[in-house]
């Protein structure tokens, strides 16, 4: 379809429900069409227009009669459609029933998804007959965990998934598309899932613009505030990427197409609005925001194929996969990086010692060799390396500051996003808008790719650093402070600042790991503490926690979403446990040991019988169910159970790796009788057969879901 339908977004519909269809109908009586920045209202009967989803085929067409289906069942409100999702036995809707209000960015209201309801199309599907069906129950509660957990953010004006820059740039091109249409499909999370209708209004003949709401994961943190009595906004938006998306230890490193896990953009963005000319003066409470300023920062995991293997060892066991396709991978996600910002400046804030080591090396390794055989990348791909742990060591977070020195020539070159716009009144995509009248002071040239191991403390501290730094120098450009000021120099605004980056931070992370940001008390204060550091410590045990034996669910969740795991109908097996009993029953022997020794220990004796033997049972059985469960820990990690990572599990080719722990351990090496009996029937030493078993049985049991 060569022109869309740009009319304004439904943005309250009634679900009407009946056994053959549901009918989608605009429940507004009036809409605006949002532009950039004012709202025009359309008479919505004027342009009235309902969605028919007929349960019995899935087809989708616009009924502009919109009449109620006879027989309804009941009437729901909804704010927008997800898109639909193919499990087990049917297809679903996913509608958002519940939003709260955020706040309005340029005459925009942002709103946060907080609750959803998944519909499904079969009529056979009812409620019962979903639950009884333990694998459409159990995909289902997964959906509803990714959903609920995520913060997925939503506008019918705004496009949130494009910087300030990247909207100027589209409407340069002078065409009148519909917002999915214009949505970055980087951070347009719902796109699988709103395929179907896009290809529908693509192919299908069907415009269904109206009711495509493209949805971002991540953050949108807006506070007013003030500097020498002028009044502007404060905004910081993170949006994380659907490509490769997933937790901590399950989503590492890049793909052969070159996305690269945990990628976030993050945008912090200053409005207010320019000086009155002649002897006006400045309107004071509130912001047209015709002024505005934006600085936009990457971060994103270290582009190499490696992974950490969890073991349930504090430090899960590091293997980096010297793969073929290596360059050739990391040469795509480089150049779609130069190709979107421009020179890219690759800040690399591992250690040089230790675990992280062989990390820093086989970066360093891959970009000079992508350097000296690629011009593109020699001429506008920047390497950077800072020992963040080292030279912030004692708690000295402020040495930052070195990062930022050795970077400023390159900052300054790259700029930032700054542009004057004309009224709200005469701002948008209404016909008359004077768009030409927009004038852009300067673009931003480049962008700083920050990386540490999980892209979430070392790295929130350094890009904390570097939007003070934008915002130094653009306040000072806009004359909003003066040439020798400093925004470090006005506590209250600094204070706001903090706790803005504090909460961003914690926002990634949350997604990321599963816990909010360590080290986020300099973020939030300026300064490191004791109780920052208590906080870390409970922050570091949660995140061992969740990672070890939470993370699986999540990693799932995350899979179905955004499509890097696709049901086919009719072909899932139950999902099952298929470990060795013995294996299966090992934490359970070791609670109840555990019971029956402080039993021992606490509880008064009623026999004059030793408690010596008693004791010395419960012990060993203590010590045996442990070194069992601490020698085959990856069998009791809570692993992916859609995509299972087999491939990273039995790695066994060229690259760095630290030690296998965990990877099996039998009977025999618990208990040394057993050894000689287990080498002679295998021919072998025991602990490599049982490897080789645990590894199966691991792939089976945690892909249990799979076809």
């Amino acid at each position: 379809m060569s022109t869309y339908n740009t009319l304004p977004l439904h943005e309250t519909l009634n679900l009407y429900v009946s056994p053959t269809a549901y009918v989608f109908e605009p429940a507004s009586t009036s809409s605006a069409t949002h532009g950039f920045d004012g709202p025009a209202f359309v008479n919505e009967k004027d342009s009235r227009e309902s969605l028919y989803v007929d349960r019995r085929t899935g087809r989708m067409s616009l009924n502009e009669s919109s009449q109620v289906p006879f027989g309804k069942e009941k009437v729901i409100t909804c704010y927008g459609i997800i898109g639909t999702l193919s499990l087990a036995t049917t297809d679903f809707l996913l509608i958002i029933t519940s939003r709260t209000p955020s706040c309005r960015l340029l005459s925009q209201p942002i709103f946060l998804a907080t609750d959803f309801r998944l519909l499904p199309l079969s009529p056979l599907s009812t409620s019962s007959t979903i639950l009884d069906h333990p694998v459409e129950k159990e995909l289902i509660s997964l959906v509803e965990q990714g959903l609920k957990s995520g913060r997925l953010w939503f506008s019918y004006g705004w496009d949130l998934t494009n910087s300030l820059q990247r909207q100027d740039d589209i409407r340069e091109k002078g065409q009148q598309l519909p917002l999915w249409k214009k949505a970055d499909e980087r951070f347009f999370w719902n796109r699988y899932l709103a395929s179907k209708m896009i290809d529908l209004t693509e192919n299908g003949g069907v415009d269904l613009s109206r009711f495509i709401l493209p949805v971002m994961y991540g953050s949108v943190e807006l506070r007013s505030t003030t500097l020498h009595n002028r009044d502007l906004l404060f905004l910081l938006i993170s949006r994380r990427s659907r490509h490769r998306a997933g937790t901590r230890y399950f989503s590492r490193g890049l793909n052969s197409k070159g996305d690269v896990s945990n990628f976030n953009e993050t945008e912090q963005i200053v409005l207010f609005d320019p000086t009155p000319e002649g002897n006006q003066q400045l309107r004071k409470g509130r912001v047209d925001g015709r002024e505005r300023l934006s600085f936009v920062q990457i971060r994103g995991s270290v582009p190499l194929f490696w992974a950490e293997v969890n073991n349930l060892r504090y430090k899960p066991d590091l293997q980096i996969m010297d793969y073929t396709e290596t360059p050739k991978a990391l040469s795509a996600h480089l150049h779609s990086l130069i190709d979107l910002y421009g020179d890219i400046h690759l800040v690399n804030l591992v250690n040089q010692k230790g675990h992280e080591q062989p990390v820093k090396e086989a970066f360093e390794k891959y970009m000079t060799n992508l350097s000296s055989n690629d011009p593109v990348i020699a001429d506008k791909g920047h390497y950077l390396y800072f020992d963040f742990h080292h030279e912030c060591r004692k708690l000295r977070f402020d040495k930052i500051q070195l990062l930022i020195d050795r970077l400023e020539p390159d900052l300054d070159k790259m700029g930032w996003y700054h542009s004057i716009n004309p009224t709200s009144s005469q701002y948008g995509n209404q016909p008359g808008a004077q768009e030409k009248e927009v004038t852009i002071l300067s673009k931003q040239g480049g962008i700083i790719r920050t990386n540490c191991m999980d892209c979430l403390d070392r790295t929130n501290v350094a890009q904390s650093a570097l939007g003070r730094w934008a915002l130094n120098k653009q306040l000072r450009m806009a004359g909003v402070i003066s040439v020798k000021e400093r925004v470090e120099d006005h506590d209250e605004f600094m204070a706001m600042f903090r706790n803005v980056w504090a909460d961003h931070g914690d926002t990634v992370s949350r997604a990321y790991a599963g816990t909010g940001a360590l080290k986020a008390d300099y973020t939030r204060t300026g300064k490191r503490s004791k109780e920052g550091m208590l906080q870390d410590g409970y922050k570091s045990i949660m995140r061992y926690i969740r990672n070890n034996f939470f993370d699986g669910d999540r990693q799932d969740a995350f899979d179905i979403l955004t499509g890097a795991w696709v049901a086919k109908r009719g072909g899932i097996p139950p999902l099952t446990d298929t470990r060795p009993l013995l294996m299966r029953a090992m934490p359970y022997i070791l609670a109840f040991a555990l019971t029956m020794i402080l039993a021992a220990v606490t509880l008064p004796r009623t026999s004059e019988l030793s408690i010596y033997s008693f004791f010395f049972l419960w012990v060993f059985l203590a010590f045996f169910s442990g070194s069992y469960i601490w020698g085959n820990g990856t069998s009791y990690v809570s692993w992916p159970r859609l995509n299972p990572p087999l491939e990273v599990l039995s790695w066994n080719g060229p690259g760095a790796r630290t030690i296998a722990r965990g990877r099996g351990m039998s009977i025999a090496n618990v208990i040394p009788i057993f050894k000689q009996k287990l080498t002679n029937q295998n021919g072998i030493g025991g602990r490599p057969a049982v490897y080789k078993m645990e590894e199966v049985e691991l792939g089976k049991r945690k892909g249990a879901l799979i076809d």
